[in-house]
């Protein structure tokens, strides 16, 4: 506080992160996140206490949880006592703070001295304070009622439940450490918040290892004792085995399955441009994986094999395609165009160095990160610690335009990556490669297009749906012996070419069960129900409407990349463009023109970058040569066609990631000399015109994630927009979207919640401005982001949406011991 030039001020901390109530809103805390965070709030009641003050209202919602750790708030009901003149740093006491008797505070977490309107000191808060660590613990407060009077009848005389009936898990020296907080006499609780502090570190450190709670179901096995029992033994021995022998050691155990479900109130993300499959840690005790919330929030949670429950890793905001450090201890993944890093426990976010579009990484015990940084790049090489990365790999643009999913071995030197290539021209030479870190020449393994993994020296790999090891030698790169089937249905994701599974060092092996993750044209109604499928369910990843709604045209990829035309209600397709006659080229993004009579689209060479890109537009109905507007040197994706019918919107740049690929304008007409409109790092299909053409809604990650905005479309003589930004632009989007799309009238906007919802957003467009409705969630849709992912009908009604069959739902498989079910030789 302050008072300058005759203005009193205060200066406030901003903190970022949430309350612990909000956090319990989700479930119950692990527990050694409860340890952690009991013992950061004593240690700051130790502080407080210390200073002299008494907090009298600690309560979880006056705990936020930062990156850096927990933080007490709200000192407002604070109260002043006596402490040692010696202490400078103590608070002199004048007069009381508030008028003897007075009750003070939030009744759940109030001592029985607070209820009876005594003076409150230091054990008054270790009250609270085991309150809040008995919810945090349980998901349930210590004591509640029907009313006050029954709530504080709670308080004053009866027993919290025993937590061990709740979590029968929880050290002892825990439960006895809560049960002497909430005590009723202030003289037979801890007397210090300092000695709690300690206490709660003590415990943590000496917390022993628990056996495997999770929810477990046999399959296909007939095992005489108890599963739990069995579980219990198997992950004993196992363990015993590894540490004994080493990871290539084959225990003789029984195989055992089990299903993981996601956390309550999420949906997972296994698959698609930005998903999040599943990954289990090296040491085989923990789960990680990408789920998003109903706030459609998308992070990474992480599931301990010994525990019930899975927890958050806050800051992980936008995460995707999680991997684990050799130690177990932290995870790398990726987000807003970065490699980042965090601790498996929580906190906070470390940013490595870039990846646009990450596609993959791997991390050895020495430290060394290789990853792959976009989705036409090969593989990197960097420090855990940060830097810049470096190729350890190089393309061959003959043959392959993208290497990802490394995977270290057991050695830590070599690894495995997928080398393929965008497009069908060169599909022969798809294929795995083993490489090493010392920069070797990598030696083809394999042909397929799916990773594969090294583990009890057999590589994992995937043939169809089904799961296969084969013997593996490393040291020739050879597999020999005969294959066999480890798991019938493994989920394969043809959006990214990777097989969703993961294997630990200790023989345990998680995965996405289902079929192959491909998409489907969904025509769903405003209320969610589902109306049927258009086309016949080929892998589709570009849609657009025609103006009047019956007619689609979609981007097909098949033996080459195409566009169709679908009639809407009739089902019946027609082919409009052939890539085959094009040298391979690649027909993407197509757009109707304002009187549906053409399609404009773009034909990129993503298989043969050096070629030249086009826009062309030629007649919906066929039959006529297509018509080049304009060649460029870089890829082009085409976004809209303006309602007069006199330019195009397109972006132009490197594909979803690397230099942004702002949005420019074709004239259509005179010279035809594209001219940039405005600049916004984003995707493709990003901008779409209002349909008056007075307005443009587009979507942009300046902020650090996509949202969308609209800002108003005025052209000067030369075809630019010199008024952007100052005129203003409006953000429509508040948790994260893109794709926007108008309603034929102009005031209703519609766009993709990054959590796979569809949202719709009223607006009102004026000369003055834009006067914006809330939100309106109209339905989930599994919706794989980096696809054009839906259109809708001109007056709102109904939707197509590119939607992914139904994978958000499956559990993620667990199997113990999975070198049990390699077939032995006759």
């Amino acid at each position: 506080m302050g008072h300058q030039d005759g203005i009193d001020y205060l200066v406030m901390e901003l903190l970022e992160g949430e309350t612990l109530a909000e956090r319990l809103g989700k479930g119950q805390l692990p527990l050694n996140e409860v340890l952690k965070l009991g013992s950061q709030i004593a240690a700051a009641l130790g502080e407080a206490h210390r200073r002299g003050v008494v907090h009298r209202d600690l309560k979880p919602d006056n705990v936020i949880l930062t990156r850096t750790g927990a933080k007490l708030l709200d000192f407002g009901l604070a109260k002043s006592t006596s402490v040692l003149d010696s202490d400078p740093s103590a608070v002199t006491v004048t007069q009381p703070l508030t008028t003897k008797g007075t009750l003070v505070g939030t009744f759940q977490y109030m001592s029985p001295e607070q209820l009876e309107g005594q003076e409150a000191d230091a054990r008054t808060d270790i009250f609270a304070l085991g309150a809040v660590l008995y919810e945090t613990l349980t998901g349930k407060r210590a004591f509640e009622g029907a009313s006050r009077a029954s709530l504080i009848a709670s308080i004053m005389t009866a027993q919290p439940r025993p937590i061990n009936e709740i979590q029968p898990m929880t050290p002892p020296s825990l439960d006895r450490l809560i049960r002497k907080c909430l005590a009723k006499d202030p003289d037979a609780r801890w007397q210090s918040a300092a000695d709690c502090a300690n206490e709660l570190k003590w415990i943590e450190e000496a917390a022993p290892q628990m056996s495997v709670a999770a929810r477990f179901t046999p399959r296909g096995s007939k095992l005489v004792l108890p599963l739990l029992a069995t579980l219990v033994l198997v992950a004993g021995a196992l363990l015993s085995v590894v540490l004994r022998s080493g990871a290539t050691d084959q225990p003789n155990l029984p195989v055992l399955w089990s299903e993981v479900p996601a956390p309550v109130g999420t949906r997972l993300v296994p698959s698609g441009d930005l998903g999040g499959p599943v990954v289990i840690s090296p040491d085989g005790t923990k789960l990680a994986f990408v789920a998003t919330d109903a706030d459609g929030a998308q992070r990474i949670w992480v599931r301990a094999l010994h525990g019930p429950t899975a927890h958050v890793l806050t800051e992980t905001d936008g995460a995707s395609f999680p991997f684990w450090s050799g130690n177990s201890r932290s995870l790398g993944y990726f987000a807003r165009e970065k490699l980042y890093t965090v601790a498996a426990s929580g906190g906070p976010a470390v940013p490595i160095c870039a990846a646009p579009f990450g596609r993959g990484g791997t991390w050895n015990r020495a430290g060394t990160i290789l990853f792959s940084p976009d989705f036409r790049a090969p593989i990197h090489r960097v420090s855990a610690t940060g830097g810049t990365s470096v190729p350890i790999t190089a393309l061959d643009p003959m043959k392959h335009t993208t290497h990802r999913w490394p995977a270290f071995c057991p050695d830590g030197e070599h690894f495995l990556y997928l080398a393929v290539a965008h497009g069908a021209a060169h599909a022969e030479d798809n294929a795995v490669f083993l490489a090493s870190l010392d920069g070797h020449a990598p030696h083809r393994v394999m042909h397929g297009s799916a990773n594969a993994i090294m583990a009890a020296d057999h590589l994992l790999f995937q043939r169809g749906n089904a799961l296969m090891a084969a013997p593996f030698d490393v040291k020739t790169a050879q597999l020999h012996g005969e294959p066999s089937v480890i798991a019938a249905s493994v989920l394969y994701d043809l959006t990214v070419w990777k097989a969703n599974f993961s294997v630990s060092d200790t023989f345990i092996l998680a995965f996405h069960s289902g079929a192959l993750s491909t998409l489907r044209m969904a025509r769903i109604d405003r209320s969610g129900n589902d109306l049927g499928t258009v086309g016949e369910g080929e892998f589709v990843f570009g849609v657009s409407l025609s103006p009047d709604g019956k007619m689609l045209a979609t981007v097909v990829q098949d033996h080459s990349t195409d566009i169709w035309i679908y009639d809407v209600m009739r089902g019946v397709r027609s082919r409009l463009t052939f890539g085959k006659d094009r040298e391979g080229g690649a027909s993407v993004t197509p757009v109707w023109s304002p009187d549906g009579r053409m399609i404009a689209y773009a034909v990129v060479h993503l298989a043969e970058p050096a070629k030249k890109h086009r826009i062309c537009r030629r007649l919906a109905i066929g039959g006529e040569e297509e018509e080049v507007l304009y060649t460029f040197d870089e890829e082009v994706w085409v976004s809209d066609w303006s309602p007069d019918g006199n330019y195009l919107l397109f972006s132009q740049g490197k594909y979803l990631g690397g230099d942004p690929s702002d949005i420019w304008i074709l004239p259509l007409t005179g010279d035809r000399k594209p001219r940039p409109f405005l600049k916004t790092p984003s995707a493709e299909d990003k901008a779409r015109l209002s349909p008056d053409g007075r307005w443009v809604a587009f979507q942009s990650n300046e902020s650090g994630r996509n949202e969308v905005y609209i800002a108003p479309m005025s052209l000067d003589s030369d075809g630019t927009h010199p008024e952007y930004g100052r005129k203003g632009k409006w953000q429509i989007s508040t948790a994260g979207g893109f794709a926007p799309r108008w309603r034929n009238d102009g005031k209703e906007l519609y766009y993709s919640g990054l959590g796979g919802s569809i949202t719709a957003v009223e607006v009102s467009l004026t000369e003055l401005g834009v006067e914006i409705g809330p939100d309106t969630p109209l339905f989930p849709a599994d919706i794989p982001a980096g696809v054009s992912p839906f259109v809708a009908a001109p007056d709102g009604q109904w939707f197509i949406i590119n939607m992914s069959k139904g994978q958000h739902s499956t559990p993620i498989t667990v199997i113990a011991n999975w070198p049990g079910l390699i077939k032995k030789p006759d």
